[in-house]
C-alpha cells in the first residue's frame, strides 16, 4: 500500500488523519514524533503504527521521516514552546513549514497536503495585523505553492474540540455552564471544525483522489467546516441535550492581544463564507460531514451531562 507520512500525529489534526487513514484501509500511516518514547508516541507503536523521528527544525530528520512516502500530511505548531522561544511572533514556525516542504520537494513526494489558514491581515485589509499563528500558516502556504511540489490544502475553521480542550465550556459556581468566547455578539456566526470527524476524513478524500485529473484536488484549498452557528444557538443545543442551563457570555478580552484579534476577526471577517457548509466539493469526494446535533451527542453529553 501507498504510505503517507503524518507529522503532528499525536495532535488534534494529524491524529484525526491518522484514524481516518486506518480506518479507510487503502493507505499504510507512518507517524513523526520527536520522541519515540513519549507515552502518546508508545500508544501509536501498541496500535501497530510506524513511528519515526523528526524534528521539524532540522530538515535532514524531516527528509529521513518522508523518505519513500507517496504522501505528506504537514501542519506546524505555532504555540509549541521552542516556536514561541524565537519571538512572540512565532517566525520560527515559517522556518519549520519551509523544512517541510523543501524536504518533500527534495524526497519527491507526489502528494502534500498542507493544514493552512488564511492570511488575516490580506483579508481582513489591515485592520488585524497581529494574528501571527494564523498569517505564518499563509505565508508557509504561499511559499509551498511555489515550490513545484504537487499540493493540497485544508483550512480548518475553530476547533469545535475546543469546548473541552480550551475550557470554554465550563461550569459556573451556581453548576450552571458557560461558553465564554470574546468578541462575538451574540448575532455574530463562528464556522466550527469537528475535527476528530471531519478533518481526517477530508484527508483521506484528498489523498485517494488526487491522482484522479478529472477530481482536480491537486493546487486548490479545501475548507472544512462542519457548521455555521450563532453561540447562543449553540450553548441552547447543549442544554437542551444535557439538561442543565447552558449561557452564551463574551467577556471584554481573552487577555492577550493575539487572541482578541483572532476572536474579532473570526466574529467580523468570518471563515471561508464563499464556500457552502458543508463544502459541497468534499461531499462529493464521499466526505459525510458532522453535525451540531451529533457533536453535543457524541463528545459534550458523555462529557458533561
Amino acid at each position: 500500500m501507498p504510505v503517507i507520512t503524518i507529522f503532528g500525529a499525536t495532535g488534534l489534526q494529524g491524529s484525526s488523519v491518522l484514524d481516518a487513514v486506518l480506518t479507510n484501509g487503502t493507505w499504510t500511516p507512518r507517524a513523526v514524533s520527536r520522541n519515540l518514547d513519549s507515552p502518546k508516541s508508545k500508544a501509536l507503536i501498541a496500535r501497530g503504527v510506524e513511528v519515526v523521528v523528526g524534528n521539524l527544525w532540522d530538515k535532514e530528520s524531516v527528509k529521513n521521516a518522508m523518505r519513500g512516502s507517496d504522501a505528506v500530511f504537514g501542519n506546524t505548531n505555532f504555540w509549541d514552546p521552542e516556536v514561541l522561544a524565537n519571538g512572540h511572533q512565532g517566525k520560527g514556525e515559517i522556518i519549520q513549514g519551509k523544512n517541510l516542504v523543501d524536504a518533500a520537494k527534495e524526497e519527491g513526494v507526489k502528494f502534500f497536503l498542507y493544514s493552512s489558514l488564511p492570511n488575516a491581515t490580506k483579508e481582513s485589509n489591515g485592520v488585524y495585523t497581529k494574528i501571527y499563528h494564523v498569517d505564518n500558516k499563509a505565508a508557509i502556504e504561499e511559499y509551498l505553492r511555489g515550490s513545484g511540489v504537487p499540493f493540497g490544502v485544508i483550512l480548518a475553521g475553530s476547533f469545535a474540540e475546543n469546548m473541552w480542550t480550551k475550557n470554554v465550556l465550563k461550569k459556573t459556581p451556581t453548576n450552571a455552564y458557560q461558553i465564554a468566547v470574546p468578541k462575538f455578539a451574540p448575532e455574530d456566526i463562528q464556522s466550527m471544525t469537528w475535527v476528530g470527524h471531519d478533518l481526517g476524513q477530508a484527508a483521506v478524500a484528498l489523498i485517494t483522489n488526487y491522482q484522479d485529473p478529472s477530481k482536480g484536488v491537486v493546487g486548490r484549498r479545501y475548507p472544512v467546516i462542519s457548521w455555521r452557528v450563532r453561540y447562543p444557538e449553540f450553548a441552547a443545543a447543549i442544554a437542551k441535550a444535557i439538561k442543565k442551563e447552558v449561557k452564551f457570555i463574551s467577556p471584554e478580552t481573552a487577555g492577550n492581544e493575539e487572541y482578541d484579534q483572532m476572536f474579532a476577526f473570526q466574529a467580523k471577517v468570518g471563515f471561508y463564507l464563499e464556500t457552502p457548509v458543508p463544502n459541497p466539493d468534499l461531499v462529493a469526494l464521499g466526505v459525510k460531514f458532522g453535525t451540531v446535533e451529533e457533536f453535543v451527542e457524541k463528545e459534550i453529553v458523555p462529557r458533561y451531562a
